[in-house]
């Protein structure tokens, strides 16, 4: 399974590193299969596969070097008053919940709207939220599970408008992932 943090991981790397390092160590492609299907030298390619590499050992280092994962029943909990907050449009509770250097990342693919750079910090998120459910009135939010964590999906006039992803550390929440692409939630809207 591919949790959204390696996503995020995947998203930093150039194109070229991403193809060698998923042909190479995910489909097990020779870097001479790898180089004749992107055009480079195999010595070229053994190379981006290895920045690759460094790229997530870095992030897995980090992401130890945090706290360890929280259990996914007091996930689940914190998820749930998440949503409730966000319902109630309750800024103070949104920000109770939220790590002080919260940090949220949006992908809307360029087909709809979405704030292009992460917001950062517990206020700035919460207000973030909160004007989502000012401006669409009649959101539907929904608990479900994201990448095999707790999460949630939004839905207006019954199409999911937005999946959100949560990185839980202790008791706060310390990454959200909003998935605003229209085509990545087309399977969402059946469920």
């Amino acid at each position: 399974s591919v949790n959204m943090a390696f996503l995020v991981v995947l998203e930093s790397m150039t194109p070229a590193e991403r193809v060698a390092f998923v042909l190479h160590d995910v489909f097990r492609y020779t870097f001479a299969e790898v180089a004749e299907i992107v055009g480079r030298t195999p010595a070229a390619c053994r190379q981006l596969a290895s920045s690759a590499r460094r790229r997530i050992r870095a992030s897995r280092a980090a992401e130890t070097a945090i706290e360890p994962a929280t259990p996914s029943a007091r996930q689940a909990g914190i998820v749930r008053e998440f949503k409730a907050a966000w319902e109630a449009q309750d800024i103070d509770a949104l920000i109770g919940l939220l790590d002080p250097d919260v940090r949220t990342i949006a992908d809307s693919g360029g087909l709809v709207p979405a704030v292009l750079r992460p917001i950062e910090g517990d206020e700035q998120v919460a207000r973030g939220f909160v004007d989502v459910a000012v401006k669409a009135p009649g959101l539907e939010i929904l608990e479900r599970t994201v990448n095999g964590q707790p999460g949630l999906a939004a839905r207006l006039d019954g199409v999911t408008v937005v999946v959100v992803a949560f990185d839980v550390v202790g008791d706060r929440i310390k990454h959200i992932w909003a998935v605003r692409n229209p085509e990545k939630l087309r399977s969402w809207t059946t469920r």
